[in-house]
């Protein structure tokens, strides 16, 4: 089992149908870390609202990442606009995991990123609630729908995971526009504290890429993608997609390129 310093983790959604904690699960499995960031919308209580699903995949996520945290492991668990209820308990500890509003991790080159969700830079989250809600149930629609495409898919032969809910992302452009408004804010808000640059989760849209001389760094989610930032040990940064067990070439202090999920 490879060790690295750091994994970053964000929209888990557990608690819901979408949820892939199979592949979570052998993610984990492969990765050891001194420390491991939760970065937002790790339980879905807006889903579990309308009906819970929660498999014995699910709860051995939450088992291990509690053991993980029992037997030395830093676990800071940053909730997200889904946990939001969790917010109330910032600043207190549950079975030796933390929970922070944000945090700022400086990495072993001695750089620093803000970790946030990121439904702060969301306006329609934060302004416009029921549009939000109104989106994630369409949104859920597609991954059910994902799910009987997977089978054919399967039933037919056809090799690899296809994400009904990236494409029709990639697709519109309003949800492009969207995205980028998004990374702008992020940024913005990152260099106004002083900061190398952010490390944050919620629009399900994994990549590492620099912005106007910071980094942004988004870790993506285990519903379609099933992607993770994981930090070695001379502090690069790199974008894990384990759906398709590739891994994007690490970000050092001063990358030549950058590489994009």
């Amino acid at each position: 089992m490879p060790k690295v310093r750091t994994v970053f983790l964000s929209d888990i959604h557990l608690g819901t149908r979408a949820c892939q904690a199979d592949s979570l699960l052998d993610f984990l499995r492969e990765y050891s870390a001194d420390q491991t960031f939760l970065i937002g919308d790790i339980v879905d209580f807006w889903a579990m609202s309308r009906g819970i699903c929660w498999t014995p995949a699910q709860n051995t996520v939450v088992q291990k990442l509690l053991r993980r945290a029992r037997h030395g492991e830093r676990v800071t668990f940053i909730p997200g606009n889904h946990d939001e209820a969790l917010r109330d308990y910032c600043g207190t500890v549950f079975g030796d995991i933390e929970v922070a509003a944000e945090a700022v991790h400086e990495t072993a080159d001695g750089r620093r990123f803000l970790l946030i969700h990121g439904d702060q830079f969301d306006q329609v989250t934060r302004h416009h609630r029921w549009v939000a809600v109104l989106g994630d149930k369409s949104y859920d629609l597609l991954v059910r729908l994902n799910h009987r495409l997977s089978w054919i898919r399967r039933r037919l032969g056809i090799a690899g995971y296809w994400s009904l809910a990236g494409y029709a992302k990639r697709k519109v452009k309003t949800a492009l526009n969207f995205i980028f408004d998004f990374e702008e804010s992020a940024i913005h808000h990152a260099r106004e504290r002083g900061l190398d640059g952010v490390i944050c989760g919620h629009i399900h849209w994994a990549t590492i890429r620099e912005i106007d001389g910071l980094t942004y760094i988004n870790c993506g989610d285990w519903v379609d993608s099933c992607t993770a930032i994981i930090e070695h040990f001379d502090g690069r940064l790199e974008l894990v997609a384990w759906g398709v067990r590739s891994r994007v070439p690490a970000l050092a202090a001063l990358p030549a390129e950058i590489a994009e999920v």
